[in-house]
């Protein structure tokens, strides 16, 4: 199994969906799709942390807590009690190996060596945040540095031994894809030579801000900085493709192409392009829906799109069917042995492994939701409508948050970019007529808050501290209080 990520890049930034329009090509990320299916309603989320931890975790990060962007020095990451797809993995014998980005927390416990991958080569948070100790004013303190300063680019095994390579500065950021790339394909070398089935997570730097090329990159499309970063992550997507290929394996590997989150358009020249609403940050479609692609030679027919709703969360369940073991999703609920650990959590992933063989005609997905970083539940789709209770104008760093009086209803199947609310002048004679929506949407709601107390929980971090108030912190005390009344042990007899 070998999953290639992308970061940050826009659903119109490859020309498997774009058809061209944007005037260059990607004809390497195209074949996955070509020789395999693309799905045109698959999700992330709103931000690069939250989009991984969907993946590898295959639950939602409400629940694990990783909504937000990790940042250098916090304290914030994977929890231990979750299960990522290479602990269950390990268990059906999987070599396994994560190379490139990572953004699950920055100290040694968050590492992907931790939890279940038995290599890592990467960097640790998202690129601009590698950058900053090189810009203007950045605190010269090395206490500084060594408290919030990020780590650099670090190379650990599940045996415990972990080597930082040196900073991922501006000059070594043009090669960066090229180290990752020559590390993974040692790996699976490794690994076909011992004759092992393996689980690679490959995450690039392209195209996340800010964008650093290689000399003979720059220029290429004649379109601008992003399609030149797309026409070089191109080639490193057709590197690996030819990795499996030369290995004589392709027709044995499962290949997904994917990326973390929405385009940050707010960014272009040096952002991605996509046709919604909304961008990275937001809970508009723009903020969520992505490319993904997934090729298994003699499962899946050539040139098949997939219209049915798939989110990040569901890649656990399908990719452990894939491997044989198709009831993870309830194992774990009522508590599983995986890679010499004890997990009980509640997985929000759903099996899609019939839908891809066509032993279905309906994916098994209804409902996504759509939290924003702050930990904020904004919209809600339940099959092919969304219920919007609140929205971000703006981007990532700038936007505010609104809540309006009433849901705001979209059908996405008639209007997928989200344009009537604001462009018809006839969409309160509509929403009228579809407010029945409101009772059953809220009862999806309750379904999914309904299975938090029940398992495990980490609260999540946030960038602002602007939710702090006198109310905020009587309710902290408050329940301090309560749960020191639930260690009071009751005398016999009384």
């Amino acid at each position: 199994m070998l999953v290639i990520w992308g970061d940050d890049v826009g659903i119109h930034n490859i020309s498997a969906y774009n058809h061209g329009i944007m005037g260059y090509k990607t004809p390497n990320i195209d074949r996955i799709a070509k020789e395999g299916a693309m799905l045109t309603d698959a999700y992330a989320q709103q931000s690069c942390t939250a989009g991984r931890a969907s993946f590898i975790l295959g639950q939602h990060p409400f629940r694990t807590g990783l909504l937000t962007i990790g940042m250098p020095g916090s304290p914030h990451g994977i929890p231990d009690w979750s299960p990522t797809i290479a602990d269950l993995l390990k268990q059906q014998g999987y070599a396994t190996g994560q190379f490139g980005k990572n953004h699950l927390g920055d100290q040694n416990k968050h590492l992907p060596t931790a939890h279940g991958f038995d290599e890592f080569y990467g960097n640790l948070y998202h690129l601009n945040a590698e950058e900053e100790p090189e810009t203007y004013y950045y605190p010269k303190d090395p206490d500084f540095r060594k408290k919030y300063g990020p780590r650099g680019v670090i190379h650990s095994y599940a045996d415990g031994r972990i080597e930082d390579t040196g900073p991922l500065t501006r000059a070594r950021m043009p090669g960066m894809d090229d180290e990752v790339l020559n590390a993974a394909t040692k790996f699976i070398d490794g690994a076909v030579g011992q004759r092992k089935p393996f689980f690679v997570w490959f995450n690039t730097t392209r195209m996340h801000v800010w964008t650093h090329l290689k000399k003979e990159s720059q220029g290429v499309t004649g379109v601008g900085l992003y399609p030149d970063g797309m026409a070089e992550h191109d080639k490193t997507v057709g590197a690996m493709l030819k990795k499996l290929d030369d290995l004589g394996i392709a027709n044995n590997t499962i290949i997904i192409y994917g990326t973390d989150n929405g385009a940050e358009a707010v960014m272009w020249p040096d952002g991605g392009i996509t046709p919604f609403h909304g961008e990275k940050g937001t809970t508009f479609e723009g903020g969520f829906r992505v490319p993904s692609m997934i090729r298994w030679p003699g499962v899946i027919s050539p040139g098949t799109v997939i219209n049915d709703i798939m989110s990040h969360e569901d890649w656990m369940p399908t990719l452990l069917a894939a491997a044989g073991e198709p009831d993870i999703v309830e194992k774990l609920k009522r508590g599983h042995q995986a890679n010499g650990k004890s997990f009980k959590v509640h997985c929000d992933g759903y099996n899609f492994l019939p839908l891809l063989k066509k032993e279905t005609k309906k994916g098994p997905r209804e409902a996504i939701y759509y939290f924003g970083q702050g930990g904020e539940l904004n919209a809600v789709r339940w099959n092919d409508w969304k219920v919007s209770f609140a929205s971000v104008a703006g981007n990532i760093a700038t936007g505010t948050r609104s809540v309006t009086n009433w849901p705001i209803i979209v059908n996405l199947r008639a209007d997928p970019y989200e344009k009537m609310p604001m462009d018809s002048g006839a969409y309160l004679r509509w929403y009228a007529d579809n407010m029945w929506l409101f009772v059953p949407v809220q009862q999806k709601v309750k379904e999914f808050l309904a299975t938090i107390p029940d398992y495990p929980f980490q609260e999540g971090g946030s960038l602002s501290p602007a939710g702090i108030n006198y109310q905020s912190l009587k309710a902290a005390d408050a329940m301090k209080r309560l749960k020191e009344l639930e260690t009071i042990s009751i005398p016999v007899g009384r």
